[in-house]
């Protein structure tokens, strides 16, 4: 059996949290198993209808003819990233994350799933709440490589100093600038970190004794704030993150580096043992 890995963009296109995930799923998977990544703009018939298997992450750019076709299939995984059954994807403007009727979409391609993933339980229950289905599955964390888990645990023995970092993002529901006030209004001293290299970032992030995240919408994990943990950092955030309400989440450092290793294989176990 074919197994096909769908995504509007893979790593070498955008370095964002999800690609940089997947990525990495990806490359452990197919030490099991032999997977082909596809972009969601060249997912035609032709393959939808080959007798294969697929898992599907980012998929704006499907057709939603495809989509419905797969929904008969029913021989396919969905690695949910965010809420693309939302029409804007932000269940935080409304109330308990509940979201009008009208405002969902794509219901049909989740409920036929063999399987839809969630990064957390928090991020679980949203989608529970709005879509009523029994096919989601909490992942309940992310992927890491293992050369990012040793630089990592590297970043965890650094002598830091005691300020607080803060995320440059020009993304508003970021909120650099809430994070900021916050520090102003607390006196604590901050940096702001921004670095388009991924370990610079984290080696700049790690500097701090300190992580201040306040994000504006639901952050279905967050990995900048499971990265600061296994980097031996307090977070200081709010009831947005996902991580945060994960049982591992008081573990950090060297501890918490070898949960996320544990739990890398226990994702690819079960992602094989759905396939099946």
């Amino acid at each position: 059996m074919n197994i096909f890995f769908v995504s509007d963009f893979f790593i070498d296109e955008v370095s964002g949290g999800a690609e940089i995930n997947d990525n990495i799923f990806i490359e452990e998977l197919n030490k099991k198993l032999q997977v082909k990544k596809i972009k969601s703009e060249n997912f035609n018939f032709n393959i939808a209808n080959s007798d294969s298997f697929f898992i599907i992450s980012n998929f704006a750019l499907v057709d939603q003819n495809i989509l419905k076709f797969l929904a008969d299939k029913k021989k396919y995984i969905i690695y949910e990233h965010d809420h693309k059954y939302l029409r804007h994807r932000n269940p935080g403007i409304y109330k308990d994350f509940k979201v009008p009727q009208d405002q969902i979409v794509n219901k049909f391609f989740y409920e036929n799933a063999v399987a839809v993933f969630s990064q957390s339980n928090f991020h679980k229950n949203i989608i529970k709440k709005n879509l009523n289905i029994e096919n989601i599955v909490n992942l309940g964390g992310n992927l890491w490589d293992d050369n990012t888990l040793y630089f990592m645990k590297e970043m965890n023995k650094k002598v830091k100093l005691d300020r607080a970092s803060i995320l440059e993002s020009e993304i508003p529901h970021k909120n650099t600038v809430g994070s900021i006030k916050y520090c102003e209004i607390k006196n604590i001293q901050y940096d702001l970190i921004q670095d388009k290299n991924y370990k610079n970032f984290l080696s700049k992030m790690s500097n701090n004794n300190l992580l201040i995240f306040l994000p504006q919408t639901p952050e279905t994990l967050s990995r900048i704030c499971v990265e600061a943990r296994m980097s031996g950092m307090k977070v200081i955030t709010n009831n947005m993150i996902g991580a945060t309400q994960e049982d591992w989440f008081n573990m950090k450092g060297e501890e918490l580096i070898d949960y996320m290793r544990h739990k890398r294989n226990e994702i690819i176990s079960l992602t094989i043992n759905k396939i099946s």
